[in-house]
This record gives C-alpha cells, structure tokens and sequence, in this order.
C-alpha cells in the first residue's frame, strides 16, 4: 500500500494530504499601504506524485488564464488526485486590479525574472513567484492571451530542446506547437534555471473570454495532469492527431496606415499571392493590400481595425512541408469542433 505523501508546504503554510487550502500571500505594498495578495490554491493528493503549477495573469489584462483555472480547479477530485496541484488564479495583482497588462512601475513582469527580493516592485514580485511557488513544484503549466486588441489561436508554446517541455507541450494538444527560445526574463528561462519543465499556453485576446479558447486551456491542462500520472488510474483518452511543431513565425505588417479588412481568420489555411488584408482611408478609397509570400498557418491576428504602417497585423505559422500547412488546417477544423459543446475534458 502506497503511503501519503508529506505535507505540502507553501511560504509556511502546511497543506495535509486529501485536502486543498485557499491561501492569500501577502505581495509588496504600494503606496496608499493598500494590502495586495496572490490567490493560491493548492490541491494535495493522499498519494504521491508531481506537483503541477498552473499560472495566469502574469499579465494582469490576460484574464482567460484565470478563467481556465477557475473550471479546472472545479473538476479536480482530492481523493483521486496523485501528487500535488498548485493554482495561481492571477499571479500580477497588481495589474489584475487595474486590467493593466503591466505593474504600477511600467515594467513587464514576464521580463523581470528572477527578480530580487530588494529590486523593483517588479523584481520583488518575481521573485516572490519564483521562490514561494515555482521552487516548490517539478512541472508548471502559464498560461496566457494575446495582448489588447489581439487574439491568438490555441497554441502552446516551449522550448522544444528540453525533453520533459516536449512531452508536456505534446500533452496538451493543440494542433500547433511553437518552438520558442527561452528569453532573458521570462519565467520560462527561470524555471529552466531551476530545472523545471514549463510550457506557456497562448489563446484569445486580453480582456476577453473567447470559450474555445477556455476549452482548449482547461482540456490541455487536464491532458497534462493526466500524462504526469496525476488522476490515478484513469486511461488518457486517445488524441485525434499529433500536435504539429512549428520553428518559424512571422509577423505581417501593415505596408500602410488605415483602416484594415482582414481577409483570413485564426486557423486559416493561406497560400503565396493570397490576399490577407485590404487597407482603406477613411473615405472608403483603397491604399494597399497585403498579400502572401509563403504557405502557413494564421496563428495571430489584430483586432483593432486601425493600424499605422509597420503595425503587426497577422502572426503566421511557417511549415517545412508544405504539405504539413494543410494537415494542420484540417487539425485545426477537426480541434475546434471537438472542443463545441464539450463540459469536461
């Protein structure tokens, strides 16, 4: 008979096997002495196993992340769970409060790890995250959003190099798997320096609830829970199809300022001499087109119809095969239907 594991502790706060604990920890204060805390919620199994963080909000306007966390934390069974569950709903409060992607100093939490406990209140609170809860898992799971007036198709991102990233990114199933070098500051490369396994899901927009892309978020988690071993003896479901990796991104820029038309959506299958977007003046008169250069996959687009020239406007997906660009269309169709009308994973 196997036996329970130890308590789980986080900043001090002892978590008994089969239980899950609510906790609230204290972050720096700003000026006015208001009090802001990082909601935890920790789920320790009574056997066990890794112990999963799952993160959102590191930009405070990202709020699909907490959503996601909400309904996965909803499904999470304590007397079947393995090992250990660590739910940050909203790790940047600070912007959470304002629905501000960045802190009260300007600076980008996702650029400010491993931080310090005496450098900015960036570097505080980045350091704060990375000892009280990345140093206390094996595996962690951020998730994110496009930024304002940007949306994103479901995808996962990881630095591919790393074998346990791989099968963790693999796991989660999107139909498309971006290879992303770690980047000075990011959570990503501190989690890395700590030699744990993180991937970084990217879905919808900012300041909004795009459903597929909750769906998407909590089946991928629930996926990742699953392939660590961590709901017991429940069997995996079989996937459709093998999630496609792509090495090469591009954005597209507006060759002009104006209002933009876009002629292709999230998922579209495009091909070279395409058009993607169509640029007006005011009066309705056309300025330029954008067309395409090479076969891929949209991955990203803006939202906001009015655009300087240099503006991104559509982020596409580069394949080796030319072929692999339709295959992931076709996934992607066949994803998105499958996550319609879906209520648990």
């Amino acid at each position: 008979m196997t036996s329970q594991p130890p308590p789980f502790v986080v900043d001090g706060h002892s978590v008994a096997p089969g239980t899950r604990r609510y906790l609230e920890l204290p972050l720096p204060e700003i000026f006015g002495q208001a009090v802001t805390t990082m909601p935890v919620v920790v789920c320790h199994g009574r056997k066990p196993g890794p112990a999963l963080f799952v993160s959102a909000a590191i930009h405070g306007d990202e709020i699909i992340g907490t959503e996601i966390v909400g309904r996965l934390l909803s499904m999470v069974k304590r007397r079947r769970l393995r090992g250990t569950l660590v739910a940050v709903p909203v790790v940047n409060a600070y912007g959470f409060m304002t629905a501000s992607r960045y802190l009260p100093d300007r600076r980008d939490l996702n650029r400010s790890f491993p931080g310090s406990p005496e450098g900015s209140l960036a570097g505080r609170l980045a350091d704060r995250f990375l000892t009280t809860i990345v140093d206390v898992c094996s595996h962690g799971i951020d998730l994110h959003s496009g930024a304002v007036h940007r949306t994103n198709l479901p995808q996962v991102r990881a630095c591919l190099e790393d074998a346990e990233s791989a099968r963790l990114a693999n796991a989660f199933g999107t139909p498309v798997i971006v290879h992303s070098d770690l980047r000075d500051g990011s959570l990503r490369a501190a989690a890395k320096d700590r030699g744990k396994p993180i991937i970084l899901f990217e879905g919808g927009e900012a300041l909004r609830l795009d459903e597929t892309a909750v769906r998407a978020g909590v089946r991928g988690c629930w996926q990742v829970l699953r392939t660590l071993g961590m709901l017991g003896t429940q069997p995996a479901k079989p996937k459709n199809q093998t999630p496609t990796v792509t090495r090469r991104t591009i954005w597209r820029r507006a060759p002009c300022s104006g209002l933009v038309q876009l002629q292709v959506g999230l998922g579209a299958r495009i091909e070279p001499g395409q058009v993607l977007a169509i640029f007006t003046d005011p009066c309705g008169r056309e300025l330029d087109r954008l067309l395409c250069l090479a076969p891929g996959i949209v991955i990203g687009a803006i939202t906001m119809p009015l655009v300087n020239a240099g503006d991104a406007v559509l982020h596409v997906a580069r394949f080796a095969d030319v072929g692999m660009a339709d295959r992931v269309a076709d996934h992607i169709e066949r994803f998105e239907q499958s996550l319609d009308g879906e209520s648990e994973p």
